[in-house]
Formats: C-alpha cells, structure tokens, sequence
C-alpha cells in the first residue's frame, strides 16, 4: 500500500531554498563519565550536546546545509558550543549569546549497558533565555525543513518563541518536524508536560517518540493502537515513528506500517542515538524529494528505517553525540547488512 507524503505546499520553494533544515531548541554541555581518577572518584568528558544540535551535526555530516536557532550563555562553555556548531558545518546566525543566564550543563548517567540519565544544571538556563525578538526568521524563510523539541518549551520566554517559529515555518510551507523529548525533571509537573507536549504536536508532520514517550501521551505501549490514536488527533502528521532501542523502531505513516529489528553494536553511549536516528529520517524524507517521490511502499518505510536505525546504533557505539554522529559510508555500510 502507497501512502502519499505532501513534504510541502510550493514545490518551487523546495528546489530554490539555500538551507535544508534549521533547528530550534536547546545547546548545552554534556558532561559525559569518563573513567576514575586515582583517588577512584568518576570523571566526566566535556561534550556537545542538546538534541537539535545533535540533529543538525548528523546532518551536517551527511553534507546537508543547517543552522542553528537558539541562546547560549556569553561565556566559555557558550563561546566553545558556537565554536564547535561552526567546525560542524553548522549555521550559527541564529544563535544568541545572552548575559541573562549560563550555559546550560547537564551531567550524564550511565548505566552498564550504555543506558542514559541526566542530572541537569538549567535555574535558569541560557537555552530558555531566547526570546521571540531573538528569532532570525529569515533562516525559515530560506529553509525547508523546521524542527524542534520540547525541551524549549519548559519555560518562557523560550516556549512562545518557540512556538510562534513553528507556526511561522507552517505557514511558509515548511516541513515541520517535533521530537517530544520528555525530561520530567525539567518540567514543574507532569500534567504541565503532556499538555505542552501535545501543544507542540499541532504544528507537527513528522514526529518521533521513544516507547515510554507514547505511553505518556496515549495511555497505552501498544505501537498499532497508540500511534493510531495519536495519527487521528494531529491529522497534519503523516510521518510517526517510534524508537525502540535495542530492539529497532516503528513507524506509521497513514495507515500504512513498517517495523524494523535494528542492529547489534557494542553500545558506548546512547546519548544522542535517537538524534541521529532522526536525521536519518529527514535525511530520506528530503533525498527521496529530491528524486522527486512522494509515495511511499510499506518496503520504502522499512527501507528509511533500516538507514535511520543504522545511523542510531553507529552513534552509540562513541562517547558523546555530536563526536559520536557516523558518515554515510559507515551508514551504508551497516544498513546494507542484515538486521537482527
């Protein structure tokens, strides 16, 4: 069964645009363990990180033109992230270096089998300092793929910018793409969470969950009857996909459904895993445009996320994300084995 992807309203638009995809959102320092000192106390490796930018870096690596919207602190840790999001490739017009807070860090927690958690250092945050004056629209004008997450919409002023930018990038006819990316710690209560969550989804057509991600949102782990409830209420989303970890990914575009097993890696980090996973998303999505495809076989979905799950399991075979995102040779070279 072919299932039709509108990827935009104007196809001239698409073709003429100087930058594929720009993302708003959250730029931090993951501070990452790194072994023991002689005194047996742990230590931590300064990392990239926030999952926009994690997004954009895979990107960029797969020699896509991006940039990057958002505030980071007018300090070192915030001068080394713009410095880093330029060696990436990365557009930084759109990034803000604000006195009104610090750099955001974040310290991650690994369990044995490469398993994160995150203790984050945000009273305030630089990252929620951006303002709605702050946004360079004339970087979605030229773009065509807008993506966020909602980890800008914690807090203001960052939520309305937020929120305003995907609504403007809606009505230039951009696709738009949303990565929930639930942090319980970062919100004031779960109540809060899932209703700014969902406010997040209505501008969305692309949008990717982790399994407890649906669950949140649903009620339900059911992948057939959660991303069907979900497909119905936010009918501009024709594209829900679903990481499962180890055990690969689904997705559901309309009513047509593809799964995928994943790969076996020896996972370092899977920090920034389901970021890369997502650019191997938009990555498909915006090649295949490009070779002019707008109907997708239940095997062409299997396809797209045998390559996202690819990029996925190479990211956490490194320590970090943004160090960690893989090339297209080493893509290819995993996707064409055989999954689990």
């Amino acid at each position: 069964m072919g299932v039709e992807l509108d990827l935009v309203t104007n196809d001239k638009a698409m073709t003429s645009k100087g930058l594929d995809v720009v993302a708003l959102g959250e730029l931090l320092i993951d501070f990452t363990p790194h072994g023991v000192s002689e005194q047996g106390q742990p230590l931590f490796e300064r990392n990239p990180g926030g999952a926009p930018a994690n997004v954009l870096a895979a990107l960029a690596k797969l020699e896509l033109a991006t940039s990057f919207i958002g505030a980071v602190g007018e300090d070192a840790f915030g001068r080394y992230l713009k410095d880093v999001l330029e060696q990436c490739g990365i557009g930084t017009e759109g990034l803000l270096l604000t006195l009104e807070a610090k750099t955001t860090l974040a310290f991650v927690h690994l369990d044995a089998d490469g398993d994160r958690s995150f203790s984050f250092y945000r009273q305030p945050g630089a990252d929620h300092m951006l303002h709605e004056e702050d946004i360079n629209r004339g970087l979605i004008d030229s773009a065509r793929v807008f993506h966020y997450g909602s980890i800008s919409m914690t807090h203001e002023p960052s939520r309305t910018a937020t929120l305003s930018t995907a609504a403007y990038a809606r009505s230039k006819g951009l696709l738009i793409s949303y990565d929930p990316n639930l942090r319980l710690s970062l919100w004031e209560n779960e109540a809060a969470a899932k209703d700014r969550i969902l406010e997040g989804l209505q501008y969305a057509n692309v949008v990717k969950l982790s399994e407890e991600e649906l669950l949140f949102l649903t009620g339900t782990r059911d992948l057939e009857t959660g991303t069907k409830q979900l497909a119905e209420q936010f009918p501009s989303m024709f594209l829900l996909l679903v990481t499962l970890g180890a055990e690969g990914s689904y997705c559901r575009a309309g009513e047509a459904t593809a799964s995928h097993a994943g790969y076996l890696v020896e996972v370092k980090d899977t920090t920034g895993a389901g970021d890369a996973f997502f650019a191997g998303i938009l990555y498909t999505l915006l090649t295949e445009r490009a070779a002019a495809r707008n109907v997708w076989t239940q095997a062409q979905l299997e396809s797209m996320l045998a390559f996202a799950n690819a990029m996925g399991a190479l990211a956490a075979t490194g320590k970090g994300a943004i160090p960690s995102m893989p090339t297209l040779e080493a893509i290819a070279s995993l996707a064409g084995a055989s999954a689990r």
